[in-house]
Formats: structure tokens, C-alpha cells, sequence
């Protein structure tokens, strides 16, 4: 006794004929993309056959007609693949990932540059602290020409110009220490 539906059954002879057309059909498509993509191909392939193509029942006639069903799937999975970048994609396991943190002579340098910026200050006058703390601090020109009882504007301008180039004399003439 079948178990099968009437429906679902199909002919051994037919079942037969779609089994070499599926190998034709996967072959054709694993000479042009990978053996995976070409298996899933095969299975829409066949699926559309038997969905709207049920008609066709010659071998002469089916070929034919799968492989220009395969080639239209083919070039759309290739659009797909290209449209999503998948085509040039890489593996991660190749990208090499740069190291968020500075090099262990970049913070040698840091701390060196630190270091003579600390002593170049402690060396400064109150006046000099006093601007670039509030500087630092965020304050603008004008809020810092209040906080220090200037007259002007125009003379915490030249205070600012004349610390820091009293500054960079005290580091040596350069923000960076020259190799």
C-alpha cells in the first residue's frame, strides 16, 4: 500500500528524468559559481519546473529550457552577491585588526613630552599658572579677562602669547622633543 498522496506521487519514469536533469543542471552551475550556491540553484531550478512548467515532459525540451531558467538565476544570484558586496568580501579571519592603543613608544614619548611640559610650568609666574589653568579649565578670552581684572582684552592676548613663548623656550624651542 502507497502512502504517499496521489498528489505528491510522482512517476518513477519522470522521477528519473529529473533526477539527471538536477545533475545536469548542478554541474553546469558548479563550473561557473561555488558547489553550494549551485546546489541551492538546482533546487529552484527544479522547483519552478515543477511549479510552472509541468507541461513540459520531453528531455529534448526540458534541457534546454533549465538552462536558460539557470542562466537567468545565475546572473540574478551574481547582481544579488555584487549589489551586497559580497563578491569582494574577505574573510575576517584575514583582516588583520590595528591595536586601538598607542605604541608602547608613543606613550613613552607622551610621558616624556609630559613630563617636560610639568617642569617647563612649575618654572612659569603666577600670572602664566593662572592663564593656563583657567584656559584649560574652558574659559574663553573675555571670561578670563574678568577672572584676571585686565583693562583690555588685548592684554590677555599678549599675556597668552608671551607664556607660551616663554614656554616653548623652557621646552627646549619645540612642543616635541627633537631626536
Amino acid at each position: 500500500m502507497d502512502t504517499q498522496p496521489a498528489a505528491t506521487r510522482v512517476e518513477p519514469e519522470r522521477e528519473q528524468v529529473l533526477s539527471r536533469l538536477r545533475e545536469r543542471i548542478v554541474a553546469f552551475a558548479a563550473s561557473r559559481i561555488s558547489r553550494d550556491a549551485a546546489e541551492d540553484l538546482a533546487q529552484e531550478v527544479l522547483l519552478l519546473l515543477h511549479e510552472k512548467y509541468r507541461q513540459v515532459e520531453r528531455w529534448e525540451d526540458l534541457v534546454p529550457l533549465c538552462l536558460r531558467i539557470l542562466r537567468f538565476k545565475m546572473m540574478s544570484l551574481i547582481r544579488k552577491s555584487h549589489r551586497r558586496g559580497e563578491y569582494t568580501q574577505v574573510a575576517a579571519e584575514e583582516i588583520s585588526l590595528a591595536d586601538p592603543d598607542p605604541s608602547p613608544e608613543a606613550l613613552l614619548a607622551r610621558k616624556q613630552t609630559t613630563q617636560r611640559l610639568t617642569a617647563a610650568i612649575a618654572r612659569m609666574g603666577a600670572r602664566c599658572k593662572e592663564l593656563f589653568r583657567l584656559k584649560l579649565a574652558g574659559k574663553t578670552f573675555p571670561e578670563i579677562q574678568v577672572l584676571l581684572g585686565a583693562g583690555s582684552i588685548n592684554t590677555i592676548y599678549t599675556w597668552d602669547f608671551r607664556c607660551r613663548k616663554q614656554l616653548l623656550e623652557w621646552m627646549g624651542g619645540a612642543w616635541e622633543k627633537q631626536s
